[in-house]
């Protein structure tokens, strides 16, 4: 698989880089415009109500999913003893103008506790990044991390220059880590004696938490809050619970543990989508693959002031449409199970980020309209049904997922939410123009130095990997 395949050794019905629809795609948009059609020339109060009621239905059944995730994935599961031999390691970091924080990442890259002679690294650069190639030869590195420098092409995408390193790989397992990330100096070994132990031999990727927390001195508390109680809500809740009830699920885009051998077979990374995590995960599930979790997180920090939260937002809604649009032209192939969990994942996703703000909009103007007119506003039972519980369950997964990730997450928090919310229809509408005009465009995300580590991981019990010592969960102080 070399890395000039223009999407990563995948045929180009399976790549995002195939912009057309699908016979299947296109047949299912004429019946839905035949419903529309047919439901403007037919329209009543009562269709309307009994249209409603349908989708009510279906918000209720989706605060029941989310309630059954947070039950489901509640238990961790515990790791396996040491092998008797460490596979092989390769860690890949694929950074595009991270001058300011490559010595950072390397700093904590060279505390992972894993035997050295075992690993391989690379700092995967683009060649026009003078200044972050400057700045990664200059810090001191490990001596089983390396630079590698990416050739130029097209598109300029994080997939793209992580394919490029794929044939120099030499490592039985392999995992991505960005700029800002912290990883828990155990997670290695974790995943490594996941996969040794592996009974069927069908896992395929292990997914390890991520857990945000911000810097010493922020002053965007409000997103940053939002935020790490969302990334709580997936990776704490959501993930686990699917991977225990044996679903596939889209990837984060770091600290995703693979098989080589199983990476390389499936084509690796979709070079032309600009969320290819989410790719990949449905991906493996479609060639017969199983993912999982760990327990061993991963610290990043947030995105900081709106200007920067939403370019970052806005490329991964643009993603996920890239990933429905993959996977839906022939969503058979996914198997009942698969197109459910696309559906309750993605499909979920995007139609909650569209409908929040409006939806919210609408109740807000219908009651200020009531009030103002000295009236009581008219809802319906099962439409304040959907209000109540669908917010319950939002703010029981986000709170759930905080307290296991040990972050704050209290009544303000809660009481803002609805803010944070409608900032997601924003971003939706950004991406779904950018899907239009720029599909390919990667919104880089900035990446600050941090004044401080985060906070350790001593939340998680040193007895939960055999033979890792407390020294090795401490987080690495950061180069300044």
């Amino acid at each position: 698989m070399g890395g000039e395949s223009p999407s990563g050794g995948l045929p180009r019905d399976q790549s995002a880089a195939r912009r057309g629809l699908s016979l299947f795609q296109w047949s299912v948009g004429a019946v839905v415009l035949l419903l529309v059609v047919w439901v403007a020339r037919n329209a009543s109060r009562a269709l309307f109500d009994q249209a409603a009621a349908v989708a009510g239905v279906g918000f209720l059944g989706v605060a029941g999913w989310r309630c059954l995730l947070v039950v489901v994935g509640s238990k961790r599961t515990p790791v396996p003893a040491a092998p008797d031999i460490w596979p092989r390691y390769t860690i890949l970091a694929a950074l595009y103008d991270e001058a300011e924080v490559v010595g950072q990442l390397i700093a904590r890259l060279a505390v992972l506790d894993y035997p050295a002679d075992r690993l391989q690294g690379f700092l995967v650069l683009e060649a026009r990044d003078v200044a972050t190639i400057a700045a990664a030869r200059a810090a001191p590195k490990p001596d089983w991390l390396e630079v590698f420098i990416a050739p130029p092409g097209e598109p300029k995408t994080k997939p793209r220059a992580l394919n490029c390193a794929m044939p120099f790989v030499t490592g039985d397992l392999l995992t991505i880590y960005d700029a800002e990330d912290a990883p828990d100096p155990g997670q290695l070994r974790e995943a490594a004696s996941r996969f040794v132990a592996e009974g069927d031999g069908r896992l395929a990727c292990l997914q390890a938490p991520l857990r945000v927390r911000a810097p010493d001195g922020s002053t965007t508390p409000f997103i940053d809050r939002q935020f790490a109680a969302e990334y709580a809500s997936l990776f704490e809740t959501t993930l686990p619970g699917m991977a225990r009830l044996g679903l596939p699920f889209p990837l984060g885009g770091t600290s995703n543990h693979f098989r080589v051998d199983v990476l390389r077979a499936v084509g690796g990374w979709d070079s032309w989508n600009v969320t290819e995590d989410a790719d990949l995960g449905f991906r493996l599930w479609r060639r017969g693959w199983r993912l999982g979790v760990m327990n061993r997180p991963t610290w990043e920090t947030p995105p900081g002031a709106l200007y920067d939260w939403l370019p970052q937002r806005t490329r991964w809604l643009k993603g996920y449409m890239q990933t429905w649009g993959v996977h839906t032209r022939n969503p058979l192939a996914l198997g009942p199970r698969g197109l459910i969990s696309l559906c309750v994942t993605l499909g979920v996703g995007l139609a909650s980020a569209a409908l929040y703000g409006p939806t919210l909009s609408w109740v807000a103007a219908s009651v200020l309209v009531a009030l103002a007119a000295g009236l009581p506003p008219e809802t319906s039972q099962l439409a304040l049904s959907v209000l109540v519980l669908g917010a319950a369950t939002a703010w029981l997964s986000c709170k759930v997922g905080a307290r296991r990730a040990g972050i704050a997450y209290g009544p303000w928090d809660m009481i803002r939410a609805p803010i944070y919310w409608c900032l997601l229809s924003l971003a939706f509408s950004h991406a779904l123009w950018r899907l239009l005009i720029e599909p390919f465009r990667w919104d880089k995300t900035r990446h600050r130095l941090e004044v401080a580590p985060p906070a350790d991981d001593a939340a998680l019990d040193e007895t939960a990997l055999p033979g890792l010592s407390a020294a090795h969960v401490a987080t690495p102080e950061p180069i300044a």
